[in-house]
């Protein structure tokens, strides 16, 4: 059974997520200011922690900040009124998994939340001594040129293998898409954005267990992607 950790301020809306959760079968707790969300997130073995980017005491971020340089490495996702893209790139640089804009529907957060629960259930993998990361069950080996899932082989353009690679050395963090384009491409060679983003929809579908909702290979809308391991 999936353990929650809620870390919100407004009352109304706290009791009623607790509720909503906990009767979809989850166990929720509760923290209502920063400090006590950070002690409690850091104390107990949450599987998701809701976080309010907007708190008193510390901040969402200062939060998250915090949790991430002590190597907790439990799925977070932000809750935030604000709509600044800044806002959002600096949480994903500091290794936010998903962001969810108020005000927002409980169909919407639960789906978040089911999708950010899976991929802690099926995470990726990096194999010592080679360049070989395991995607669930798809296995792709940066320097063999070689990708298998449920032990088949399937075939990946050797351009895919570099974009991979790329964000494999940036793990964790956002890779701009005229990043990726020089370093894959060149820049001398001209290539289109678009070139890059269909490229990135044949990577998921052969990495992602659900491609239209990447665990993985991870979009930041208006910046670029970042690769989550």
């Amino acid at each position: 059974m999936s353990r929650i950790l809620l870390i919100e301020d407004e009352d109304s809306l706290a009791r009623g997520l607790v509720d909503v959760l906990r009767v979809k079968g989850y166990v929720v707790e509760r923290a209502a200011e920063g400090n006590e969300g950070l002690t409690r997130a850091l104390g107990e073995g949450y599987d998701l922690i809701l976080l309010d980017i907007e708190l008193p005491g510390l901040s969402g971020l200062e939060i998250l900040r915090e949790l991430r340089t002590q190597g907790n490495t439990s799925r977070v996702l932000m809750l935030t009124s604000r709509a600044s893209e800044m806002d959002k790139v600096l949480g994903f640089e500091l290794g936010v998994d998903d962001y969810l804009s108020k005000p927002f529907s409980l169909s919407e957060l639960l789906g978040r939340i089911g999708a950010l629960l899976r991929r802690s259930l099926e995470p990726a993998e990096i194999r010592s001594g080679s360049l070989e990361i395991r995607f669930g069950k798809a296995v792709v080996d940066l320097e063999a040129f070689r990708t298998t899932r449920d032990r088949q082989e399937i075939k990946l353009p050797t351009k895919a293998y570099a974009v991979l690679k790329h964000l494999w050395e940036n793990r964790g963090q956002v890779v701009s898409r005229d990043e990726l384009i020089d370093s894959v491409w060149g820049e001398e060679e001209y290539i289109t954005q678009r070139t890059l983003n269909n490229l990135v929809v044949r990577i998921r579908q052969v990495i992602e267990k659900v491609p239209e909702e990447p665990s993985f290979l991870k979009t930041v809308h208006g910046v670029g992607y970042r690769l989550d391991l």
